[in-house]
């Protein structure tokens, strides 16, 4: 096999042009070209090109059209080139593994088609990444070198105005002077330093997206398949922004001269801050941050007390598992049959009822934004949605089970899943039927939910945490929005019947609470947006279960052996 390398000579008769040769004869010019082997050719050469080697299917095609041809891998168990693609296995086969036993009753698809499928995924990939993520990162490196740069002009304007009052001092403050000085510059050195080291980690992040760009670019512009089928992105790890370094400036308080007060007089500093803001940096053409957390909403107290404002008999036969609020006025619930039914609250009335379409008994419900029902069917493994009272199913889980579902402020949908076989719990974000993100372990590879066929249920901070009542750990589990585990709630004690924690139903309010059901205590524990326990609500509940909040911040409550839902005024 003669060299690939392209053969290039100067050709007298084209005025000092250079000229692509044939790489077996060296003389004539190139004209054509193996797409198989990557080799040029003259057309005279072509015939000793293909005798060659002739275990090899040579693709010959014009020089200007050189690699058009697809080259498919080769099969790894025999001397042929892979045409179709194994579902089951997830390989590229060729003609003799589709024959063989190792495949039987397997589903295969054309090799061209998988190609497709893959490079439309890397294509949009590669769009993201070129137009998204790496423009965001560019501006956000913008962003914190502005503020350093302002940093330094508002601490020497500091120090400038320190350095003025100064002035007016006699001799023995000057020391006093170069002391609040000098605590001007430790804190300018330390805000300044925690910038560079989060400028560094950007840099580092916007060197590795460049890397991965360039991995997908050299894998587009390839003709070799096994370049395209090896090129792997984990685009969720650049989607999740970091945190936004939040600087604040002291500030410098001058005093009157008052002779031996001047330590006191002269002025102090006030205490500067470092923070992260995890909602600092937003993508660029991404939707924007919901409007749960634009603004913060009337800070209302909790009662001493809590107030029974009605009690609804839902008819029922056995149990009562769930309510969710479609309005201020309108409750959904859900118990130990295949009926879904809404509720009048001022009326106490049955408005209407739909049947789930397996005639199971819903595991959870749920109101979307838009008004609609959502309702999970473990035993289908589906999440279905109800409109114009036609069910339409939304997403189907193959190994996994669901048990709880809410919708987020921005429309999409969190589920609380567990594996077929018990062993394996997670939360999944979805946008309709895509997942978009999946959260399961902590920063150690530890899993954030429990085992087994436990109780779990799911729902959405205003601040955008996600909190899972997993009866399984006894505990509440709070991540942040990228999936960080925040806390673990265990319970408070003591407790009204001194039993342990036992959560069920969640849900929040416009403070922020989590609010969690506690069956063996007949209580709804209330705790602040960081675990911190706030309150009991034991008003008379018997057996609480399913939790849901209103527009105007009341609770109500599905009590799982009355089959009775108590709306509750809590809030001031």
């Amino acid at each position: 096999m003669p060299d690939r390398s392209t053969n290039i000579i100067l050709d007298p008769r084209t005025s000092a042009q250079d000229v692509m040769r044939c790489d077996l004869c060296e003389t004539a010019v190139v004209q054509m070209h193996c797409d198989t082997c990557l080799v040029n050719l003259c057309k005279a050469c072509v015939g000793e090109h293909m005798i060659s080697d002739e275990s090899n299917r040579h693709e010959i095609v014009p020089f200007k059209i050189r690699k058009s041809t697809p080259q498919y891998p080769g099969c790894t168990s025999h001397r042929e080139r892979c045409e179709m693609y194994c579902k089951q296995c997830d390989i590229p086969v060729c003609i003799s593994c589709i024959a063989s036993d190792q495949h039987k009753r397997h589903k295969f698809l054309k090799i061209l088609q998988v190609l497709d499928e893959r490079k439309d995924k890397i294509m949009k990939d590669l769009t993201e990444l070129n137009e998204i993520i790496y423009p965001t990162y560019q501006d956000i490196v913008s962003d914190v070198q502005n503020r350093m740069s302002q940093l330094e002009k508002e601490y020497g304007d500091l120090s400038t105005a320190i350095t003025k009052h100064g002035e007016d001092w006699h001799r023995e403050i000057d020391k006093l002077v170069k002391k609040l000085k000098t605590e001007v510059d430790e804190m300018k050195n330390t805000q300044v330093k925690t910038l560079q080291k989060h400028l560094d980690e950007i840099n580092k992040k916007i060197s590795n997206i460049k890397d991965e760009i360039n991995s997908f670019d050299v894998a587009m512009d390839s003709n070799d398949m096994s370049k395209q089928f090896s090129v792997t992105s984990d685009i969720n790890k650049h989607r999740n922004l970091p945190e936004k370094i939040v600087t604040s400036l002291p500030k410098f308080t001058p005093g009157r001269i008052k002779g031996e007060e001047l330590w006191k007089l002269f002025g102090a500093l006030s205490p500067n801050s470092l923070t992260s803001d995890k909602h600092g940096y937003s993508m660029k053409m991404m939707q924007k941050l919901p409007e749960a957390g634009s603004s913060p909403p009337p800070v209302k107290q909790l009662l001493e007390e809590s107030e029974i404002v009605t009690i609804i008999n839902t008819g029922y036969s056995k149990y009562l598992y769930n309510v969710a609020c479609i309005t201020d006025e309108e409750i959904w619930i859900s118990g130990n049959d295949g009926t879904m039914k809404l509720y009048s609250i001022n009326q106490g009335s049955l408005l209407n009822s739909i049947r789930t379409k397996s005639r199971n008994p819903p595991c959870d419900i749920a109101v979307t934004k838009s008004g609609e029902l959502v309702y999970i069917d473990f035993k289908d493994r589906t999440v279905n949605i109800v409109k114009n009272e036609k069910m339409e199913e939304v997403i189907r889980l193959q190994n996994w089970r669901p048990s709880g579902v809410c919708s987020t402020s921005s429309g999409d949908l969190l589920v609380i899943m567990n594996s077929d076989d018990y062993k394996q719990s997670k939360a999944v974000c979805y946008s309709g039927s895509t997942e978009k993100q999946t959260i399961q372990f902590d920063v150690k590879g530890k899993a954030l939910y429990s085992s087994g066929s436990n109780y779990r249920n799911i729902t959405e901070n205003r601040n955008l945490d996600i909190c899972v009542s997993d009866d399984g750990a006894k505990a509440v589990v709070v991540v942040n929005q990228a999936g960080k585990l925040r806390f673990r709630y265990t319970g408070h004690t003591p407790a009204p019947k001194n039993e342990p924690f036992s959560p069920r139903g969640i849900t929040t309010d416009s403070q922020s609470h989590i609010l969690t059901a506690d069956r063996n205590n007949d209580c709804v524990h209330i705790i602040d947006q960081d675990g911190q326990f706030l309150h009991y609500i034991d008003c008379g509940l018997i057996d609480p279960y399913g939790l849901c909040t209103d527009t105007n911040d009341n609770l109500f409550v599905a009590q799982y052996g009355n089959k009775q839902v108590m709306k509750i005024k809590y809030l001031k």
